[in-house]
């Protein structure tokens, strides 16, 4: 899987919408919307912040390896 698949499954996990996801984490929902459409990459501090909001490691959230 893709890091904007992983993103979306994890976020629909928690029964959030891109808009709640942004807030919590502190970035805007035009960012998020592009993490998960697949037209922005994330900042390597971002990856860190989302593994941290999500509980997974940085190499779940790439796609590299499971939890």
């Amino acid at each position: 899987m893709e890091f904007k698949e992983i993103l979306k499954e994890l976020r629909e996990d928690k029964n959030l919408t891109q808009a709640q996801l942004a807030k919590e984490i502190h970035y805007s929902l035009s960012v998020v919307n592009k993490w998960e459409n697949g037209k922005k990459s994330p900042s390597v501090d971002a990856i860190k912040t989302l593994a941290r909001y999500f509980g997974v490691t940085t190499d779940y959230l790439l796609g590299m390896r499971d939890y």
